[in-house]
């Protein structure tokens, strides 16, 4: 092992505790990193992993205050100030030349107008002359694959093309040690592939790479050196990847499908209920290779009739789009990252207008809809809780829907405390939501459209930012809910397709590829594959033995059903 001096990034002792909450973020955190290594940091969605990560870029303390004891090393040079034996502490300056940080939320880091000032901006305030700027930008968006967004105006990107750009402004700057905060969580899963080949690279060739990341399997693909598993602000285990499988609760960080049915088998079976409207669309559950659809006389709940839409002329987003929403539908829609989807998403809402056809919303056009007419039949979480968030405080983040739409103060009461209990937000009522964790933000955006209790509920990207456990646990009482007749839900991860859609539209640029049973869009992975979309080990092993459960089904529950089967200890995801 080298010594402290020349490692790049040392971590002693460090704890913090943010000056508006009573117990530490963090405690007592050590753990040291050498150049060329990758670091998987897993845990629950609020155990400190963000904090730690605002420590090692020197956030806290300049940007966020509270007690803060240990220190941090970069190369050998103590970063805190007050730190034993520091001198005051490194110039934020000089820090951000040597740390590199991408959020998790795109929305909070880029700037710029434009693509390519975003990308220089970094370089802009350190004064690189601005030949070299361009040099910089050019290599770093070619290195990226994303040159071609280079003169793309930032507020029409995706939200996964905007995690990229967030990722070529960081690179740009040529730091040697990377920080990323959930870099996987807005983007479709064949860029994450990449994305996550690039990091591999990117340690290969020297630099140190720190991940936070709830995509845990994905992430064990590139094989990171060491892993560090975080509860309640406290390292649990820390050390070779190769023992986090062990060291781990299956419940809280998701790992391949074939390790949960392994040790899930030994456990009580879960409670995993079919989900009520899960089984409503012609009796049939997730994942179910249902019959063809009985012919429906009740009008559809959303109607779209060959709408086209564009945000600049020449370039059209939406194409002859002919899809209808009907009571019962739990939907999945899946694709690559600007493919169209949230702009789709966007039409059945109503804040946007298709340039050609129409969009029905209970048999009524869009058009002669208000947006405030619209919410009382449509709930939307945003895929960005910044986009939604301003109240002081949790409890009144989440009553100011429900007053808006006329609920008396009882019905508020009620329906603000149950959306508090299906978010697992307890405790963080009087708590201001910007001032929470990104994943913590996002279940108080679910949560403040859930208490308004519309028919159909739109979630894009609800499992952003979140743990396993949190999101099996409100995705299994919001499809329990009497209230939604319908709910769609844009997403990347293709295992909450599996474990709760009936019904799954595949986007391809700007058009629907497939609409249909998850287990006969999914297995068709040739189409997939167009689509960018990666199977997954739980749609592998689903997909397997779908002639016997006759279903889909979380991990948990497939090891029940499957328990006189073998069970096997690799993942049999299929390369595409």
């Amino acid at each position: 092992m080298p010594s402290t001096e020349a490692l790049p990034l040392v971590v002693e002792n460090l704890s913090f505790r943010y000056r508006d909450r009573d117990d530490p973020a963090i405690r007592d955190v050590s753990f040291e990193l050498e150049a060329g290594k990758i670091l998987l940091v897993a845990g629950a969605s609020g155990c400190g992993k963000t904090t730690l990560i605002r420590c090692i870029n020197g956030l806290i303390p300049r940007s966020y205050k509270g007690e803060l004891s240990g220190r941090v090393l970069l190369h050998g040079q103590p970063t805190l100030p007050g730190g034993p034996g520091d001198t005051g502490g490194m110039p934020l300056s000089r820090i951000s030349q040597i740390v590199g940080t991408v959020l998790q939320d795109p929305e909070r880091q880029i700037l710029g107008a434009h693509v390519f000032t975003e990308v220089a901006f970094g370089l802009e305030n350190l004064g690189v002359p601005r030949e070299e700027i361009v040099r910089r930008v050019d290599e770093t968006l070619a290195y990226l694959g994303i040159a071609h967004l280079k003169n793309r105006e930032t507020f029409y990107l995706s939200g996964g093309e905007k995690q990229k750009v967030a990722m070529a402004g960081t690179l740009a700057m040529r730091p040697s040690i990377l920080l990323l905060d959930e870099p996987l969580a807005s983007l479709d899963p064949a860029s994450a592939e990449e994305a996550l080949t690039l990091i591999r690279r990117l340690a290969d060739e020297g630099k140190t790479v720190v991940i936070i990341e709830h995509r845990v399997e994905d992430v064990l693909k590139i094989n990171p050196e060491l892993s560090l598993f975080m509860v309640e602000g406290e390292v649990r285990y820390f050390g070779p990847t190769a023992g986090l499988e062990a060291a781990v609760d299956y419940h809280e960080v998701k790992l391949p499908a074939p390790m949960i049915l392994e040790k899930a088998r030994h456990d009580p079976p879960p409670i995993y209920a079919r989900p009520r409207l899960a089984a409503a669309r012609n009796g049939s559950a997730p994942g179910e290779a249902c019959p063809e659809r009985s012919r429906r006389v009740e009008r559809p709940l959303v109607e779209f009739r060959d709408v086209f839409f564009a945000y600049e002329p020449e370039t059209p987003v939406l194409q002859d789009i002919n899809l209808s929403i009907q009571a019962g539908d739990v939907i999945a829609v899946l694709g690559p990252n600007g493919a169209g989807k949230t702009t789709l998403v966007k039409h059945a809402i109503g804040l946007l207008k298709p340039k050609q056809g129409q969009v029905l919303l209970e048999g009524t056009d869009t058009r002669e809809l208000s947006v405030a007419q619209i919410a009382h039949t449509v709930g939307y979480v945003f895929q960005s809780p910044s986009h939604m968030l301003f109240a002081p405080t949790v409890r009144e983040e989440l009553a100011f829907g429900p007053q808006n739409l006329g609920f008396d103060q009882e019905a508020i009461e009620r329906n603000v405390t149950a959306a508090v209990d299906i978010l697992n937000l307890n405790g963080l009522e009087d708590y201001p939501p910007l001032g929470l964790s990104f994943g913590q933000q996002k279940r108080v955006s679910i949560a403040a459209i859930l208490a308004m209790r519309s028919k159909i509920l739109v979630m894009d990207e609800p499992t952003a930012g979140q743990d396993y456990k949190n999101y099996m646990a409100f995705m299994n009482a919001i499809l329990g809910l009497p209230d939604f007749e319908a709910i769609l839900f844009i997403t990347h991860d293709v295992d909450l397709a599996v474990c709760y859609a009936n019904r799954v539209l595949l986007v391809h640029q700007g058009t629907i590829a497939a609409d249909g049973p998850p287990a006969e869009v999914l297995a068709d992975f040739e189409l997939l594959r167009r689509c960018r979309v990666v199977p997954t080990s739980l749609l592998a092993t689903n997909l397997e033995y779908l002639p016997k459960t006759g279903r889909f089904m979380p991990a948990e529950a497939l090891a029940h059903a499957l328990a006189d089967e073998p069970t096997r200890t690799e993942p049999r995801a299929p390369v595409l």
